[in-house]
């Protein structure tokens, strides 16, 4: 009997061993399973959290974009800066819209600051597709109007703002054009100043240099600047008259403007593309480069203090 029971025992030890050596190799079969799904689940998680953080860089620079387009910069600090060059030379470098306030105007304004070619240049006007209606009242002008959103808006800054700026010393006028070729030319001014309302915002402008020409002063020929210079001019638009000419040259060209009698340079004008044909040349003008009956396609007219030093550090 002894020796039955020792083989039943010796059986079922076996039987045992052999059901948990069954059980652990379905545990252990079942563990690398999960193991397997854990590493999956762990690279489907990791994927996700990869594309989770493409389109959160993604959309950050979009928001960059558009909020280096799309409101004017906050540099954070109460100090009230005369233009962009003083901007420029506190350390702030980006390309953008800034409140400034030059020294004797009442208020403060957002303006453009191109922070390229040498930086500190404050934008007055904007010439780019054509969405901005420049064929505008005296008071428009005065004030001035655009899209003062988008880093490639059209606006004018307006002739009270030009007026304060130029008031601050001698500013240099830089013109930046560009024809529907793909071709630049630049026009640069010295001693830039706008007066004041009393004199109907009277422009001057000292020696030329660049690329384009000289169309503002009417430089390109002695005996065409008693008609084509615009130094000395005051401001004209179609409600106020106060060009030389017998008719209405900003009723005629559609445009306020510095006027003569009655152009050789009229950068508010219609915006065509290219070459045109109208009933009096009143396209984006700038004579000495393309003459009367070309539209350019792009201007931009920045100013920027003569004595300006650029701050490296």
């Amino acid at each position: 009997m002894k020796i039955i029971y020792l083989f039943d025992f010796i059986f079922a030890t076996g039987l045992l061993m052999g059901l948990g050596s069954s059980a652990l190799q379905n545990c252990l079969q079942e563990q690398l399973k999960l193991q397997a799904q854990v590493k999956l689940l762990e690279h489907q998680l990791k994927q996700q959290q990869l594309k989770i953080q493409q389109l959160l860089q993604e959309k950050e620079v979009v928001l960059i974009d558009r909020g280096a387009e799309n409101s004017v910069i906050d540099l954070g600090d109460k100090r009230q800066y005369a233009d962009c060059a003083e901007i420029y030379n506190s350390g702030h470098k980006q390309s953008g819209f800034y409140q400034i306030k030059p020294v004797k105007s009442p208020r403060e304004f957002a303006a453009y600051c191109d922070m390229q070619e040498g930086g500190g240049w404050t934008v007055i006007q904007r010439r780019s597709d054509g969405s901005q209606n420049f064929s505008r009242v005296w008071d428009d002008y005065k004030q001035g109007f655009g899209d003062f959103n988008s880093a490639k808006g059209e606006y004018w800054l307006g002739n009270e703002n030009v007026h304060y700026l130029t008031t601050q010393g001698e500013y240099v006028l830089r013109i930046d054009l560009a024809d529907f070729e793909g071709k630049r030319r630049v026009a640069q001014y010295k001693n830039f100043t706008v007066g004041d309302e009393e004199t109907s915002y009277l422009m001057n402008c000292g020696e030329y240099s660049g690329t384009a020409g000289d169309s503002l002063s009417g430089g390109f020929h002695p005996e065409a600047k008693w008609w084509a210079s615009h130094k000395g001019m005051k401001f004209s638009t179609p409600d106020k008259d106060n060009d030389n000419y017998e008719g209405n040259c900003a009723e005629e060209e559609q445009a306020g403007w510095w006027f003569n009698r009655c152009h050789s340079a009229n950068l508010n004008g219609l915006y065509y593309k290219g070459p045109y044909t109208a009933m009096t040349d009143n396209g984006i003008v700038w004579y000495t480069w393309h003459g009367w009956w070309y539209s350019l396609k792009s201007v931009v007219m920045k100013i920027r203090p003569a004595e300006f030093e650029r701050n490296l550090v």
